[in-house]
């Protein structure tokens, strides 16, 4: 270890860990050798080098900021987790450490832990827990295991990497420190060192042909989520006068076409630790530059009718939350972040404050704005940002929510198909299991002249699935001694699923073993046998094999297999807001949907027909049946002598190939509107919709 940090760590061993501050300008640029070195201190980032140091080898995590943990320390408390039976080695170690301090009396501050129904003393770890606990958690295992970490030092994204054809040697800081090693491992949200290495990446969304799938790339025909306007609001300064302008945050032109790729990215926002407990909160700051323009159509959608809170507290231990976004308008400061994966860091850091000023305005005008409804202030009254959290950020979290930024594009992409095991990797390091899950990606006016948004996806893959090692590691070629734990290669909606902290500690861990068992060998990382792989992982426990039955193949329908004329996805335009669902088998396409049983008489899905022949047809709907179903779903048919209605009872399983149920034979005419409706007036149950169909038959 060179002189110069052995003297650092003997400086800060009462502190309990190494902290090496941020030069301007050095005198002296220094040269560090480590086995590993670590870029980005995320939860990935430390779950990589406590592997490297369980496995004796010498390791540095480079941390840009001053906090070790990323997301999962920085208001992300509430694990998005999918299967936690999916979720082992270290990942499980630190939700066990989790687990241990809210075993301790003292950690109840505000609270005791019997009134907290997310601590159950009876099980192995914890999953919910307060940002500054998470960061102790991490800081307590790098001390532990003498990792040396160092806080405040950026890339040289410029020309910081140096390279001996697609072998890295050496990163270089801006303060000018170099850190050579023998493997490396790039942690961060952004993918920077990935990057700045010459690998190949994806910013934006695909279109659903790049890799046949679904979900991909545009998708205003999904937008039937609760992430959406519900009411009618008008996008325009001066409402009804398109020659006004738009109000901010919406953007003049079409959403784009069906399935199709585009440049944009899911929204970011902050994750904000609130707190109810009054000697333990502060008022939500009003920004110095707050502009309520900017919050214009909040006030317009509670004027509409939509008095839904729009944000999501969960509660976290002693009274705080993690809270997230939440219906219409709310954390997700959307459209505002297209350029940010690639922006330099001056740029980065102006989106950052803007987010930060977004936000802290939002919940100002939330807690005090006149035009806000009374009920919402009263409930926005209770609280305030947490007082012990994040003390040297004014109460802020340190690090915004970067859902997605760059996706390395190496030799084995994880795209929907793997999230639904169509495809199975060979050679898994890890599982995922959560929802392929996009927050919205922009804001648009519709042909009706309303405000819109589009992108928010929210689809089960129907169980846990296999994340494969080729996935981590760039194509060799292009870097043979990185691996790339964060921004893997990965689709837009695939990564979706994949990008949940517990999964990038996994990630993160399996990602440091094969490194030292590829440097052990002097092999390119690509050259790394799996048996091998495999043997550690399992030894260090890490999951790689599916927890219970696995779906049976015929678990859905493809519209295109099907006879006559079918509409699913694409043809339905809905009112209210539906969810979808893969979870009982049957249906045709990816998913149904379902209203949740909730806002009674207020939510319906049209499928729109296009019929270019005209004619007498069966018409035929789907939906899966189950015993929570209602029995009196009201479907109604608009054919060329009027319409038709009748009640359904959905707890019982179509008679027709156990998917469909006939509706009875209507003639159309291809002048006069066509379409299927199913709504939820009066429905004592959950309402389905999956697809219409439809087949000649004789007048």
């Amino acid at each position: 270890m060179p002189r110069s940090l052995k003297m650092l760590r003997v400086l800060t061993a009462a502190a309990g860990w190494l902290t090496l501050c941020p030069v301007a300008t050095p005198a002296v640029a220094e040269v560090h050798r480590f086995d590993v070195v670590v870029y980005g201190g995320t939860s990935a980032g430390v779950a990589a080098a406590v592997q490297v140091r369980r496995m004796h080898k010498s390791v540095v995590v480079i941390e840009p900021g001053q906090h070790l943990g990323g997301l999962t320390s920085g208001g992300l408390g509430w694990t998005d987790s999918g299967n936690k039976a999916v979720i082992g080695g270290f990942a499980r170690e630190f939700y066990q450490r989790i687990k241990a301090h809210y075993d301790q009396p003292s950690s109840w501050v505000h609270q005791r832990s019997a009134d907290y129904p997310r601590y159950r003393s009876q099980e192995d770890a914890m999953w919910t827990f307060e940002p500054h606990v998470a960061e102790q958690v991490y800081e307590q295992v790098v001390r532990e295991l003498d990792v040396v970490v160092v806080r405040g030092q950026r890339l040289d994204r410029a020309g910081g990497v140096r390279k001996d054809g697609p072998r890295i040697r050496s990163i270089a800081m801006e303060s000018g420190d170099v850190y050579q090693g023998g493997m490396f491992i790039d942690a961060t949200y952004e993918g920077d060192l990935m990057a700045a290495a010459g690998v190949s990446f994806a910013v934006g969304r695909e279109a659903n042909a790049q890799y046949d799938e679904s979900l991909n790339g545009v998708q205003p025909q999904l937008n039937t989520h609760k992430h959406r306007f519900v009411r009618e609001v008008d996008p325009y300064v001066i409402p009804g006068d398109p020659s006004s302008g738009l109000v901010p945050g919406v953007h003049g032109d079409a959403p784009g076409d069906v399935g199709s790729g585009d440049h944009r990215v899911q929204a970011y926002c902050f994750r904000m630790c609130m707190s109810n407990v009054p000697e333990n909160s502060v008022p939500f700051p009003k920004p110095s530059n707050y502009d309520e323009r900017h919050y214009e159509l909040l006030l317009r959608n509670f004027e509409a009718g939509d008095l839904r809170l729009p944000l999501k507290p969960d509660m976290m231990p002693n009274g705080k939350t993690d809270t997230n976004n939440n219906c219409a308008f709310s954390t997700d400061y959307i459209g505002k972040n297209y350029d940010y994966p690639e922006a330099d860091y001056a740029r980065r850091a102006e989106i950052v404050r803007e987010h930060t000023s977004y936000q802290q305005g939002l919940m100002w005008t939330l807690a005090n704005h006149p035009r806000v409804p009374r009920s919402i202030r009263a409930q926005m009254s209770r609280w305030g940002l947490a007082k012990d959290e994040f003390p040297d950020n004014g109460h802020w979290p340190h690090q915004m929510y970067v859902r997605e930024a760059r996706r390395m594009v190496s030799d084995f992409v994880m795209t929907e198909h793997d999230c639904r095991r169509a495809r199975v990797a060979e050679d898994p390091i890890g599982m995922g299991s959560y929802n392929m899950d996009s927050h919205n990606v922009q804001r648009y006016v519709t042909a009706d002249g309303f405000v819109q948004n589009e992108g928010d996806v929210q689809v089960s893959p129907g169980g846990a699935y296999l994340i494969s090692y080729r996935s981590i590691i760039p194509k060799q070629d292009e870097a043979e001694n990185l691996l790339v734990p964060v921004c893997l290669s990965s689709s837009h909606i695939a990564y979706g699923s994949i990008r949940m902290e517990p999964v990038f500690m996994i990630l993160g861990q399996s990602a440091a073993t094969a490194a030292v068992l590829s440097m052990e060998r002097a092999i390119a990382v690509q050259e790394l046998p799996y048996p091998a792989l495999q043997k550690r992982l399992l030894a260090d426990k890490q999951v790689l094999t599916w927890i219970g039955a696995r779906p049976p193949a015929s678990r859905s329908l493809a519209a295109a297999k099907l006879p006559g004329l079918v509409f699913d996805d694409g043809a339905i335009v809905p009112t209210g807001a539906w969810s979808t669902s893969s979870a009982t088998p049957g249906f045709v396409g990816t998913h149904y949907w379902h209203d949740g049983h909730e806002g009674i008489g207020e939510k319906s899905i049209r499928f729109q027909l296009t019929i270019p022949d005209g004619g007498t047809y069966d018409v035929r709907i789907s939906y899966t049946a189950n015993a929570n179903r209602a029995s009196n779903a009201l479907v109604v048919t608009r054919h060329a002598e009027g319409t038709h209605e009748t009640r359904v009872n959905q707890k019982r399983t179509p008679p027709i190939q156990n998917s469909f149920l006939s509706l009875g034979k209507f003639r159309f005419s291809p002048d006069q509107p066509a379409w299927v409706e199913i709504r939820n007036d009066d429905a004592d149950g959950h309402v389905i919709a999956d697809a219409v169909q439809l087949l000649p038959a004789q007048d």
